[in-house]
């Protein structure tokens, strides 16, 4: 497949008749400097009709006046913090123009070459935002989005997403974001009730050198989607709850409880290894005093460690793994979320320590652990231009060991994608265990 960019400029917002607003600046938050420095992406793709590219980029146009900070850029300020600068310089805008149809037998796994050409270069981008709509001679549509994680999490892209689509139905935006990082202010006096250092935060000399983690077996890396039908969603989650008969676990408590084993099965690792699982927790509803906004658009994530030995977790029934999970995950509560937003403005200031994405920025093998994204409750399937929703979404990532995602089905009957990269082997074996129950 051949993609020929035909033009590519940037999308400023557009105020209409209101005054174009004073440039000005917001500081990242403690939680925005905890998220990766750089750019994710996702794929939309559309059946025709769908609107035209013009509609597309007057809709963005109009978004931006809202969402003035995804329009700005990233800079140091003199005291050396991280800040967006609404400066309204722009949003990439690229339009393209594929040589084939899109069919079904197209992948949109983000090892394949062709993926690859339908989204813009997503290392060393002055953008906040980029856009690339790719055109296929049948009509259809493929749109990509990436945008810094340091502005937002992918919750709040989201929302930006599905507020665009409104933008370009002329619907009202609501909620309008909000955007006030005040509202993370440390207590007074601190209250350190939890150790962060070695889990949120590490020292500066545990920063890698650049390439550290450059490693042959890279090239092994390949991901892969699987389907979880709501039947087996549900097998998977009575076998789960009926562990001691104490709980019935969540649809994510228990599909990662699966998972979590049958990857360690494929990995065939030692039973004395111990192995994690990274889990990211919205904070958002587990902050009581004070509330977040409705409409707080930024990053609110802070992560949960599940840990067990290989021999235990194999051992014991589905349910410890679940166990395990629930009990990583509530331990996110309000207590620990200000704890860690006081040792983020004190503790780690006075410590000189950095946030522990910069030492593991390059890290592209997790090997034992694994990372458990879930996206199952965000609305990118509601991004609508006009046109209704699109047939198929995927997120675009360069393949890291042990990283995975859950996505609800496009097929709308309670099923369940799984996007998981491994090594090759390992995958091998993964594909043999991981519809089976046992």
């Amino acid at each position: 497949m051949k993609v020929t960019i035909e033009s590519s400029k940037l999308v400023k917002p557009f105020y209409g008749s209101i005054p174009t607003p004073p440039m000005d600046t917001i500081p990242t938050s403690v939680f925005d400097k905890m998220a990766w420095n750089m750019h994710v992406a996702v794929l939309y793709a559309y059946h025709p009709p769908t609107p035209s590219n013009a509609a597309i980029e007057l809709g963005l146009g109009n978004v931006l006046a809202e969402y003035r900070q995804m329009a700005g850029r990233l800079t140091t300020n003199d005291a050396g913090e991280i800040v967006i600068v609404r400066n309204d310089a722009g949003v990439r805008f690229i339009e393209a123009i594929a040589d084939q149809n899109l069919d079904k037998s197209f992948s949109f796994m983000p090892h394949e070459p062709a993926v690859h050409s339908l989204h813009p270069e997503l290392h060393g981008v002055e953008e906040i935002a980029q856009v690339q709509i790719t055109r296929f001679s049948c009509g259809s549509m493929v749109l990509c989005f990436s945008s810094h994680h340091m502005v937002q999490d992918a919750y709040s892209s989201s929302i930006f997403l599905a507020a665009w689509g409104k933008a370009c139905r002329n619907l009202e935006i609501s909620p309008l974001p909000f955007q006030n990082r005040d509202i993370f202010r440390p207590r007074d006096p601190p209250v350190f009730e939890f150790d962060h250092k070695g889990v949120e935060f590490m020292p500066k000399s545990m920063i890698p050198p650049h390439g550290y983690y450059v490693d042959d077996r890279l090239k092994e890396i390949r991901a892969e989607k699987f389907l979880f039908t709501a039947d087996f969603i549900s097998k998977i989650k009575t076998k789960a709850s009926s562990f001691n008969n104490t709980r019935h676990f969540s649809t994510f408590e228990s599909l990662y409880a699966h998972l979590w084993r049958t990857v360690t099965k494929a990995r065939r690792l030692d039973g004395s290894v111990s192995t994690r699982v990274r889990i990211p927790v919205d904070c958002r509803n587990r902050l009581k005093n004070p509330k977040v906004p409705n409409g707080f658009f930024g990053n609110m994530i802070l992560w949960a460690y599940a840990k067990a030995k290989v021999h235990e977790l194999l051992h014991e029934p589905i349910g410890y793994a679940a166990k395990l999970l629930h009990e990583a995950v509530v331990s996110i509560d309000e207590n620990y979320i200000k704890s860690f937003i006081d040792f983020a403005h004190y503790e780690a200031k006075s410590e000189d320590l950095v946030p522990n994405t910069v030492v593991e920025a390059e890290k592209m093998i997790l090997y034992p652990d694994i990372d458990a994204g879930s996206w199952l409750r965000l609305p990118f399937h509601d991004l609508d231009f006009g046109s209704g929703a699109p047939f198929t979404f995927s997120p675009c990532f360069s393949p890291i060991e042990g990283d995975t995602y859950l996505l609800p089905s496009f097929v709308d009957d309670g099923s369940i994608e799984i996007y998981i990269s491994l090594f090759n082997e390992d995958m091998k074996v993964f594909k043999n265990v991981v519809y089976s129950l046992e």
